[in-house]
């Protein structure tokens, strides 16, 4: 990615993350207390997220889990008890998602990039794929949109937490590098799409 692809690119990220949370403030506002209602905990959930560089930053979402003895897991299945009913609903609307425009507005995140993963496998990319970590982490992003359906997908597995580190994390990691590799902002705005419109 050049220097003017990258401020190209953070311009947009500021501009189009400034009006989502403007406009789309009362949808937050209704969320957070369907989340904190549901949940019977704070409406919003942090979680230590590799950006940049390799730098870890908290990242919000609306809380959607409620805490669960035994379970800590950060694998997701669609069927994971710990999802409350309300829950479900805001994460299949991507609603859950919205807190991270402000991460856009900060600059720890893009509209468009890998998914920020969280320490323990951002931390074995080793050779080219460490050019993953050499841009802002996005909300959303090719692999995003390949894996929409992840947790039904990983619903079906014996073993989730395996085929998600043996099958779905390389592939991401393959997608995400392909992503970098050959970047580009028509591409970006067509993710953006695609994600509005599924």
């Amino acid at each position: 990615m050049t220097i003017q692809q990258r401020v190209t690119k953070r311009g947009i990220d500021i501009v189009i993350s400034l009006l989502g949370l403007i406009l789309l403030s009362p949808l937050l506002v209704l969320g957070f207390l369907a989340a904190a209602f549901s949940s019977r905990q704070g409406g919003l959930y942090r979680q230590v997220r590799v950006g940049r560089d390799g730098r870890p930053f908290s990242l919000l979402k609306l809380r959607t889990m409620r805490d669960m003895p035994g379970l800590t897991s950060t694998v997701t299945t669609g069927n994971d008890p710990r999802i409350t009913r309300c829950g479900a609903w805001l994460r299949r609307l991507k609603i859950d998602e919205l807190p991270q425009l402000w991460h856009v507005l900060k600059g720890d995140m893009s509209l468009v990039g890998p998914r920020p993963d969280v320490p323990g496998f951002a931390d074995r990319l080793s050779g080219k794929d460490r050019l993953i970590l050499s841009v802002r982490p996005g909300i959303t992003g090719p692999a995003s949109l390949k894996y929409r359906d992840e947790e039904q997908l990983l619903a079906q597995e014996p073993d989730p937490e395996t085929f998600n580190r043996e099958v779905i994390w390389p592939d991401k990691v393959r997608i995400n590098r392909e992503y970098v590799e050959n970047y580009s902002l028509v591409k970006d705005f067509y993710y953006l799409l695609q994600t509005i419109i599924q």
